[in-house]
């Protein structure tokens, strides 16, 4: 990352969690939203991404809601969701139960009837007879000119209101490599001095991490989803992970997850496309070297597509199903030194074992380890770690099992089972 910024102490042991306010509750408000909070701290959440909470447009809308990515005003809130007041105060509520609010940035695109249109057409690309145009096939946004200053001055006006106004912690910002690097350096530059705050890329363009503290990993999702489809093997994992090491930045912090508001709405939920790995590639995306990512539902678990522009509300059913499966996760990761992401500290060991369809590795500081181990296939395996580096007394976080495990340990794992061991 460029030495002008510094990534915020908190996240490296911290968790994102993504709210879809539309579909999360009946009434799809903030209030609504609200209280879930403490079971969400229950479960160890640490960061809670709201989806974009402005008005969207009406002009050339999709659906009968249309998409929370086609803004209408950047200095406002969308009335289905309630007021500015009802915002304010669930971040308040948020930080004093020790949550860290993250916000959807849109800045590649508006909505066809944005406040901009009417005041500054100027903002705007446009086509040779000086009408709004739309990027790609989006018929529902019409396309920023990145070069206007004015628009760019106007753009971090707006992201300055929700630091000052509702004391946001950082960005999740959509389609980030859209939007020239040079936007976002002056944007975080002028932001930062306000607060220090996390920001998050939709991108895998490493150039990114120039400015950007974390970004995701779409790459390594498909290859999990090819790997469940049998188009892939475990060479195919980890060549995908030896090249984010190559490629990206020591200190880069990189999203990892099995579902998120696209790939739920437009390829399906994660028991779609991962079928029965799906808890075992969740383990893997909470323990590797990354910040793990969690959408809404996750935990219950939500199996169906939510509509993405029509209501289509989460069926929630209390006690969620796997709420302390992702507890066990993401407090061992804010608990042990050893899981701390983009830290020099830290040393991640793939191991060897004597089954190749056995994924297992390690991370290690100081004295301090985690063991994860993870049978992706879908019969019983029998097997061995071939490392002398994973040796001594570990606990299983799961069953709370004190285990005694040396090179020779020969372990039993039912079909896509997992273990993740400390000490």
């Amino acid at each position: 990352m460029n030495p002008e910024f510094k990534t915020v102490d908190w996240i490296r042991s911290a968790n994102i969690y993504e709210i879809n306010v539309r579909q999360y509750t009946n009434e799809g408000t903030f209030d609504a939203f609200g209280k879930h909070l403490p079971r969400l701290k229950d479960m160890g959440i640490k960061i809670l991404w709201f989806m974009p909470i402005h008005p969207i447009g009406q002009k050339n809308r999709l659906g009968s809601l249309g998409s929370y990515y086609s803004i209408r005003d950047y200095k406002a809130i969308n009335p289905e969701f309630g007021n500015l007041n009802d915002f304010k105060r669930l971040v308040n509520d948020a930080h004093q139960m020790g949550f860290k609010v993250i916000i959807d940035w849109v800045a590649n695109h508006t909505a066809w009837d944005h406040v901009w249109t009417y005041t500054n057409k100027e903002y705007y690309q446009l086509d040779a007879n000086g009408n709004f145009c739309s990027p790609y096939d989006w018929s529902d946004v019409i396309q920023i000119d990145h070069q206007s200053v004015g628009q760019q001055d106007a753009m971090i006006d707006a992201m300055r209101f929700w630091i000052n106004e509702c004391a946001i912690d950082g960005f999740r910002c959509d389609m980030a490599h859209l939007i020239p690097l040079s936007f976002w350096h002056r944007a975080r530059k002028e932001l930062d001095a306000i607060k220090p705050l996390f920001w998050l890329a939709e991108t895998e363009d490493a150039a990114y991490h120039d400015v950007f503290d974390a970004t995701y990993t779409w790459e390594f999702l498909h290859k999990m989803e090819q790997y469940w489809r049998g188009q892939t093997n475990i060479a195919g994992l980890d060549e995908v992970l030896y090249k984010y090491n190559d490629i990206f930045p020591k200190d880069a912090l990189r999203a990892y997850f099995t579902s998120n508001h696209d790939e739920n709405s437009h390829s399906g939920s994660e028991y779609e496309r991962l079928g029965d790995s799906v808890k075992a590639f969740a383990v893997l995306c909470a323990m590797w070297n990354g910040l793990p990512l969690i959408y809404s539902g996750q935990e219950l678990p939500n199996k169906k597509r939510l509509k993405f522009f029509d209501k289509d509300e989460i069926e929630w059913t209390i006690p969620c199903e796997l709420q302390n499966f992702y507890k066990t996760l993401l407090e061992l990761r804010s608990e042990n030194p050893a899981l701390l992401a983009g830290d020099d500290a830290v040393i991640t060991y793939r191991l060897q074992t004597t089954d190749s369809r056995v994924f297992s590795f390690l991370r290690k500081n100081g004295d301090r380890e985690v063991l994860v181990i993870l049978n992706l296939t879908p019969g019983w395996v029998s097997f061995s770690i071939n490392d002398n580096a994973v040796s001594g007394a570990y606990r299983d976080v799961f069953s709370g099992a004190e285990m005694e495990i040396n090179k020779n340990y020969l372990f039993h794992f039912s079909a896509w089972d997992y273990k993740v061991l400390e000490k």
